[in-house]
């Protein structure tokens, strides 16, 4: 491990400031000439370096980005067992539905963003969430044309919508709520 610098005694730092003098820089950079020091007052002397703590020395530590929440599957976990019982066949009523049926993706999309907002508004904890049976659809239906073409995008929007930290768990629903055709969306209870 090398020690830090020591800096430059007033001596050296005078020496410094004549070879800087003569040197012509390859990439000049604009900044503002240094102030000149009067010959006859004295050089402040450098800092002192930092103290050493348990054989390291300190760094300044740079500012770290906000680091964004990880992506979790929204079909595991985040539900205790007595959430699992009423979702599997205990006696459910959701506090919001929100039906995508005939509309295109962006159409949905958003109609599915904005109710889980206004769910949130209320303080609902349980949505049912029509969005039809799942059907194989190719990755490039766009548009949305293909029947289950919405239900085939839903978790990828739940998951990267900015209600998803809010999400505890997407379920399947009830066979009176629609079966297969519907999910059950759990929101966590606000803080």
């Amino acid at each position: 491990m090398r020690a830090p610098p020591r800096g430059l005694s007033p001596d050296e730092a005078a020496l410094w400031r004549k070879v800087a003098a003569t040197v012509t820089p390859l990439h000049p950079k604009k900044v503002a000439p240094a102030p000149a020091l009067p010959a006859g007052e004295p050089i402040e002397p450098p800092a002192p370096p930092p103290k050493r703590v348990k054989g390291r020395i300190p760094q300044p530590r740079p500012e770290a980005a906000p680091v964004a929440a990880p992506v979790r599957p929204l079909t595991a976990g985040g539900l205790d067992s007595s959430w699992d019982r009423k979702l599997t066949r205990g006696p459910l009523q959701p506090d919001v539905t929100i039906d995508l049926h005939g509309l295109t993706l962006a159409m949905a999309h958003m109609r599915l963003n904005g109710g889980i907002e206004q769910a949130l508004a209320m303080g609902a904890r349980v949505i049912l969430l029509i969005a039809g049976k799942h059907r194989p659809v190719p990755e490039n239906d766009l548009r949305g044309e293909k029947r289950g073409a919405i239900r085939a995008k839903l978790l990828d929007w739940l998951a990267a919508s900015p209600h998803a930290g809010r999400i505890a768990s997407v379920r399947p629903a009830q066979p009176r709520h629609g079966g297969d055709g519907a999910v059950y969306i759990v929101l966590r209870k606000a803080r």
